[in-house]
This record gives structure tokens, sequence and C-alpha cells, in this order.
């Protein structure tokens, strides 16, 4: 029988055949995965206030388990370590590799890492095709080459299904379940060649779950076109929090009611109901004219906390308290996320968890 390294390469077999499977996040971790920020572009005018929060957050995460960071050379290290060292992070728990991206969001272009407890080799990665959230900010051709480096370096099996996916846009209970957005991926400038029964047989195939759920929209400002992490989340096995908006002037009020709707109906592969839990949004964060996808929904799970982005917000202790009711074994957390936002995105989709097996 040919080993795991050839099948892999060969495409001949996908993980789901072979027993693999992508745990919960909320599973424990080996490692959490981060590409250091450095591109002007996606924080435009204000890329200098965002390193503070971000240390802070990865403070967190490495109390309870390794952080590897992404960067480009010894000049951004030593910059990365300066703003860790400055925010009191444990640097025995960080490890940093030389591999460039174009971007941040290791959320996006990082590896899926998938396990099989039961296997001889335990642990495998999914390369799937990154294009900056449909082509819309070139060049990425640094970032989809991440998993393929990350694969190399801890000499684990990379397989590769060819079609274009991303982290933020798929949401699992660990159980078979896997939650995702119409929005996002039946947006043809994904894969405009599949049609929605094939994009699910490729989530099956390729992340080892049982059943796809829908949402329908993502929330206003969201340029990734509606990922599930800044809407609905698994919190445990049969539980979601999912965003709601309370003010029906507001413009996400009827989408994220829809969505609530939706959860009210599904049913998990055991045929129980899903627990619906509600989260409130932040008022709008509006920065240079722009509505920012502002969203307690991008909290990051790790081993020691959860990590939740704050906003300066009469909303944020509300929603810190119903998370801490959730996760009753971690420390939640917030961090001010008002500045990272303006990226688009939130401490989730900067980070890409490594399960343990």
């Amino acid at each position: 029988m040919k080993d795991i390294f050839a099948i892999a390469n060969s495409g001949e077999k996908t993980p789901a055949e072979l027993g693999y499977y992508f745990p919960a996040e909320f599973a424990p971790h080996t490692a959490t995965w981060l590409s250091w920020p450095h591109k002007e572009g996606s924080w435009p005018g204000k890329l200098d206030t965002i390193f503070a929060p971000y240390a802070e957050f990865i403070k967190y995460v490495a109390l309870g388990e390794i952080v590897n960071i992404n960067v480009a050379d010894d000049a951004m290290k030593s910059f990365a370590l300066s703003h860790l060292e400055k925010a009191g992070v444990n640097l025995a728990n960080i490890r940093f590799h030389f591999f460039p991206t174009n971007d941040a969001w290791c959320r996006d272009h990082g590896p899926a890492f998938l396990i099989n407890p039961n296997a001889d080799v335990k642990k495998v990665l999914v390369k799937w095709n990154y294009n900056a959230w449909g082509e819309k900010y070139p060049p990425h051709n640094l970032d989809n080459q991440i998993p393929i480096k990350i694969a190399e370096e801890l000499g684990i099996p990379c397989f590769k299904p060819g079609i274009v996916m991303e982290g933020g846009a798929v949401e699992f209970n660990g159980k078979g379940t896997l939650l995702t957005s119409e929005a996002c991926l039946l947006n043809e400038n994904r894969n405009p060649h599949l049609k929605q029964d094939q994009i699910e047989r490729y989530l099956q195939d390729y992340y080892g779950v049982k059943q796809i759920l829908w949402v329908g929209d993502g929330i206003v400002g969201d340029d990734t076109d509606g990922h599930i992490d800044d809407i609905t989340r698994f919190v445990n096995e049969d539980t979601v929090v999912t965003a709601v908006e309370k003010n029906k002037a507001d413009e996400n009020y009827t989408l994220l009611q829809e969505n609530l709707e939706r959860l009210h109906k599904m049913r998990l592969v055991d045929g129980k109901q899903l627990n619906v839990v509600e989260l409130p949004m932040p008022s709008p964060v509006i920065w240079d004219d722009q509505r920012l996808p502002a969203s307690y929904a991008n909290f990051y799970i790790s081993n020691h906390a959860v990590v939740v982005p704050t906003f300066r917000d009469s909303n944020d202790q509300v929603a810190l308290d119903i998370l801490a009711d959730c996760f009753p074994e971690r420390k939640v957390v917030g961090v001010d996320s008002t500045d990272i936002i303006w990226g688009l995105g939130s401490f989730h989709c900067l980070s890409q968890q490594e399960p343990a097996v």
C-alpha cells in the first residue's frame, strides 16, 4: 500500500476516506499560526496602531500554547519581538518562521489541519487555493504558498483539492457538522464552475464532515462576501452563538434575523436541534465614511483564553458576559479591536489553530 504522502500527492483518496477530520476550535491545540501584519494597504493610515492590540492578543494565546508567527525576514522578526516584549508575551512559546506573506489573514491563507488519532500519521493538512476573496486584493502569490511551506516544515502530508476555500468561511462542531454561508461559498468569484452540491462534496471530502448547514448573508462591511466567523460560531458540539442586531433601522437587522430563523430550524447529524445563543452587535463602527464589519463573533478560542474583539461600545461587556457563560473553563478576555477592524477583520481572521492529537 502507498504511504499517505504519496496518496496526498496523487489525490487518489481524500482525507475523509482515510478517516481524517477537522476538529472544533474548542478542542485542544498544539499551536496557533499567525502571519505578522505588515501591509499598509490593509490598514491605510492606521498600521502603526494595530501592533499593541495584536501583541496583547498573542499574549493571551501564548499563555496556553505555542504561537507560530510567519515573518518575511530578520528585520520583521526583530520588529515583532519588540512589540511582543513590550506586551509582556511569554516568549518561550513564540516560534518564528521565515515564510513571507502578502498579508496577515492567516485564517484564510493558512493550512487546514485535520487529524485521525487512529492513523499511523495522525495529522495532515489541506492546502486550498487562495484568491484573496475573489481577486479583490492582488497579489496573493505568497499567501497561497503558506500551507505548502508549513507542511514541509512540519513534515506532514499536504492534500490539494484544487478549489478556492477560506478558513473564515467555515465553522465546525468537530462531530460531523460544518456551518457556512451562501453569500460567500456560492459567490461566483470563488468557484464559478461548481454548483452547491459539488461544493458540499468537496467540504465533506476534505474536511471530513457529514453535513453542511447554510445560513444566508454576512454582515455589512465584510469584504469577504459573508464569512461565517463574523456571524455564527460553535461554542460546543451542539450550541452556537449568533450575532443579532436589535435596532430595526440598522442594515444588519433583517439579514441577521433571517439567519437566526434558519439556525432555529437546523438539526445536527444525530437529529438534535441546534442550541442558539444570541450575541449582540456593537454600534456601527465607521472609519473614513466606511461601515466596518465589527462583530463580537470574531473571537478566537485558544487553549487558555477566548479572545474577543471589543469596540469601546456599551455592548462590549454584554458580549463578554454571554461568552463567559459559554466557556466556563476558559478565561474570556476582551481586546480592543477598534483599530484592527479597519483592516476588515479581527482576531479570528488573523489566526489559524493547529489541533493536538
